[in-house]
């Protein structure tokens, strides 16, 4: 989940829990973050070892496992599930959020995504409003929102901080999270296959410009697709300056794909 476009301002978007299914505490983080980390398949680790993230996320891991130490309930149980569940090469749509969800239950490693048998947050009734919408395919919402579905297609689902103390959205920005997602979207960014970046909220739209300077060190660049929107919440998905509904990034992303002879998503 994203930080909607009003600095210092969040609302919390724990998906209605007095009305859903609430999973026990041990759903949260319950290993050494750094195990996490070592356990990313070889790919990623290409793309985030040689550089300054190596470091931030020493700093991290000791972080988290201190709050952990200390009693904090971290969610999710496994920060880097959307990295084991799509690779790379597999990549064609990322989309970008902010942190995970905060409430009990929620979180489970995948942007905006909650599990099956989890109450849909309203961020992501919004989602699947503006989807229904743009896409105009006359389906009825999803049963659930596990978006797991978009991963095993290629959309990485992915937040620029991964991990988040229950109850305190945001507790765990400028702790390392950044170095590592920094290096993860470059490292997309400048590879030559065809790629559809879809930054929702202002944490997220600050990314364009790492996303243009990663593709621009390529010898033939292959231009990726970066699309902006103000955070999906119900705080500012209608607002100005580009309200989420509206936006029409699904239609957009697949008319993309096409022109690059790849197949569109089923979303």
């Amino acid at each position: 989940m994203s930080r909607p476009d009003r600095p210092g301002k969040r609302p919390a978007d724990p998906g209605e829990p007095g009305k859903s299914p609430l999973v026990a505490h041990s759903t949260g983080l319950a290993t050494p973050l750094a195990g996490h980390f070592s356990a990313l398949p070889l790919q990623w680790a290409a793309l985030w070892r040689a550089g300054p993230a190596t470091d931030a996320v020493a700093t991290l891991a000791s972080f988290v496992d201190a709050r952990r130490a200390a009693g904090a309930c971290i969610f999710p149980a496994q920060p880097l599930a959307a990295l084991h569940d799509c690779l790379p090469a597999a990549v064609r749509v990322v989309v970008l959020g902010q942190d995970p969800y905060h409430g009990p239950g929620q979180a489970h490693g995948y942007a905006f995504s909650v599990p099956e048998g989890v109450r849909v947050p309203p961020s992501l009734r919004n989602i699947f409003q503006e989807l229904a919408r743009d896409l105009a395919h006359g389906r009825a919402a999803p049963g659930n929102g596990n978006l797991q579905r978009w991963s095993r297609q290629g959309v990485l689902l992915l937040n620029t901080v991964l991990t988040v103390e229950a109850g305190a959205p945001g507790s765990h920005a400028g702790r390392g999270w950044e170095a590592f997602t920094d290096a993860v979207i470059a490292g997309l960014a400048r590879t030559p296959t065809p790629k559809a970046f879809l930054l929702w909220g202002a944490h997220a739209q600050a990314k364009s410009g790492l996303i243009a300077e990663a593709a621009g060190q390529l010898a033939q660049p292959v231009r990726p697709l970066v699309l902006v929107a103000n955070h999906p919440s119900p705080l500012s998905a209608r607002r100005p300056p580009v309200p989420f509904i509206g936006c029409g990034h699904f239609s957009q992303t697949n008319r993309y794909l096409a022109r690059q002879g790849l197949a569109p998503i089923d979303w």
